[in-house]
């Protein structure tokens, strides 16, 4: 080893002591600057306007009583030497004045502390007056004193010290450690594993209101520091969940930090964990199509953040994909349509048309208003043929290649076809009748809500999207519609930034985070060129080769019966999924079953009867 390589070693090796020392002395000042930053942001929002315009007035009322007063004074005074009688009518006068003068001093001075506790000095200014009024009358006790002997300067010294180890407090807890000490625990995880433990948090829950719970001793896991909760008397996990800022502020957590409060496997207890690390951290994003299931009925979403174990989806289930505009939502999306495309045939309907250019030479797109309706069309047909091949056969579930149709971006392709009544029809009969002959519709939507001018889902559309999956979105209304009754996963409470991008929930999995696979441009171009195209006009091809009694008009009984045969079981389902009000289905299911065509089982489920 050369000189220059020692050298650069060593210089790397007392690095690396100074920044451990620092992250282990961040926790101990990490309080200090909490009360430090919590006052400030006090006194910040204090000074307002208005408290700055009472202050003034405060301000100019008690100079003005100052005057008074002092004047009422000197007249009082006067008045006293003038006479020696002091039930003069002067003396008694100017002494009336004098105590009425005494007492508006008193008032407004009041009034003065008052206003300026609501306009307070900032806290900066506040510590330099402190430091000030220390140093210097230190500094002039030092000059006396200095000219007996030298070490007098002591004062000044202590002065300056006390400035410079303020300053240093506040740097060290605003500090951010981020290296990992000799136990493989940062200086983060150390400070939280300490007020997790249980003598701790006994000792200080009172002061946060979370009297009454108990924290077992902590584990750190590859996806962060995970205890049990124990709640003790009235509490209940919904009730700790909704003192989160509590527990942060005992913890002494840093903002940002995800913290997650779930029921614990037994009652009255309740699992508190901390992301303070993520199991996928190190392991590379990149889809491949080694990645591919061996069961073909399953197709792979991402990792779990805080397990690292992979996890699947149904590939045959209909999907829907929300998540706001630069969260990853494209790059999400690109492995499931890349599985797609390798087991079966992909249609992508590209509203917006960004993702249209890259996947335009490997499958069919559609991206102009034509070329959307066109797509509608033909899966719709394929699906109606299908429909015949299975009868035919007597197939009650599609054996062939998955034609998987994907909208993206859902709010543009309403938009195109809602005054269209025919192919808006067409897209909910695909979501609703299309999975049992093997036409699935995913949908992607960076608006995931059924109501309003623009929704990014039709209504009729959503409640056929079993398969949910959300990354960040905007507000509680849309993660109500992106998750359904796992939106207290709370999609909408993501994090912001690149780091971010591609994490999500999956509706059912539970209120851990996934971060999905990601497929680049050149992934996406070496896949295998395939185009699928469907019958180009449905209508005169069935008209041309249809037997006579295909050729008829669907009914609602027929929306009734092929729904049922779809896996509807219930009045409710099966109105969701044909799009028909619940009078109308109660009817035309009364009449089926009537015929024979249905039947009910013993606990009131529909299911096809021996003439079905």
């Amino acid at each position: 080893m050369d000189k220059k390589q020692g050298w650069s070693a060593s210089a790397a090796s007392a690095k690396s002591q100074v920044v451990n020392a620092l992250d282990a002395l961040t926790p101990v000042c990490a309080p200090f600057a909490a009360r430090w930053d919590a006052e400030a942001d006090r006194r910040a929002k204090l000074r307002t306007p208005e408290h700055l315009k009472a202050l003034l007035k405060a301000q100019k009322d008690h100079n003005s009583a100052r005057s008074m007063a002092a004047q009422a004074k000197s007249q009082r005074r006067t008045a006293r030497a003038a006479s020696n009688n002091p039930l003069n009518a002067a003396r008694r006068a100017a002494r009336t004045a004098d105590k009425a003068a005494r007492q508006q001093q008193s008032s407004t001075k009041a009034a003065l502390k008052a206003a300026r506790r609501e306009y307070p000095a900032t806290l900066r200014s506040l510590a330099v007056r402190a430091h000030a009024l220390h140093a210097v009358p230190a500094s002039v006790a030092s000059w006396v004193l200095s000219a007996d002997h030298g070490l007098t300067v002591w004062p000044v010294s202590v002065s300056a010290g006390l400035v410079g180890l303020n300053a240093a407090a506040l740097w060290l807890g605003r500090r951010t450690p981020s290296v990992q000490l000799d136990d493989g625990l940062s200086a983060e995880e150390r400070q939280l594993m300490t007020r997790l433990d249980p003598a701790y948090w006994v000792a200080n829950a009172p002061d946060r209101g979370l009297s009454g719970t108990v924290t077992t001793p902590p584990e750190v896991t590859a996806g962060g520091i995970r205890c049990g909760v124990r709640l003790d008397g009235p509490w209940t996990v919904k009730a700790l969940t909704d003192k989160a800022d509590s527990i942060r502020a005992l913890l002494g957590a840093r903002t940002g930090l995800r913290i997650r409060i779930t029921s614990g496997t037994r009652g009255g207890w309740a699992v508190l964990s901390l992301a303070t690390r993520q199991a996928t951290d190190g392991t590379s994003s990149l889809w491949t199509p080694k990645l591919l299931p061996a069961d073909a009925g399953l197709m792979s979403l991402g990792l779990d953040t805080e397990t690292g174990e992979e996890v699947l989806i149904p590939f045959d289930e209909r999907l829907l994909v929300s998540g706001a505009s630069g969260t990853g939502k494209s790059w999400s999306t690109r492995p499931l349509m890349a599985t797609a495309h390798l087991r079966g045939d992909l249609v992508l309907i590209d509203g917006k048309g960004e993702e249209a250019n890259v996947w335009e030479h490997v499958c069919r797109v559609a991206v102009e208003a034509g070329e959307i309706r066109a797509a509608i069309d033909e899966a719709h047909a394929e699906m109606t043929r299908r429909k015949r091949d299975m009868k035919r056969r007597g197939l009650s579930v599609w054996d062939g290649a998955q034609l998987t149709v994907v909208i993206d971006e859902g709010q543009v392709v309403l938009a195109l076809v809602n005054g269209d009544k025919d192919r808006l029809q067409r897209l909910i009969e695909l979501s609703s009748l299309g999975r049992s002959r093997g036409v699935v519709l995913w949908w992607a939507t960076q608006y995931p809500v059924t109501d309003g001018s623009a929704p990014g889902v039709h209504k009729m559309i959503a409640p056929n999207l079993l398969t949910r999956f959300s990354l960040r979105v905007a507000g509680t209304t849309q993660a109500q519609v992106a998750l359904d009754d796992c939106a207290h996963y709370a999609p909408n409470q993501i994090p912001e930034g690149k780091q971010w991008r591609g994490h999500g929930y999956l509706k059912g999995y539970g209120p851990r985070m996934i971060r999905t696979w990601t497929l680049d441009d050149d992934g996406v171009r070496s896949l295998p060129v395939k185009s699928w195209q469907g019958p180009a006009v449905p209508v005169q091809m069935v008209k041309a080769e249809a037997p006579a009694e295909d050729t008829k008009q669907v009914t609602n009984r027929d929306r009734v019966l092929e729904a049922v045969r779809d896996g509807a079981r219930t009045g409710r389902e099966i109105a969701d999924r044909t799009g028909l009000n619940k009078g109308t289905v109660s009817r035309e299911l009364g009449q089926l079953v009537k015929a024979g065509a249905l039947r009910r089982a013993e606990d009131g489920a529909v299911i096809a009867g021996g003439a079905a």
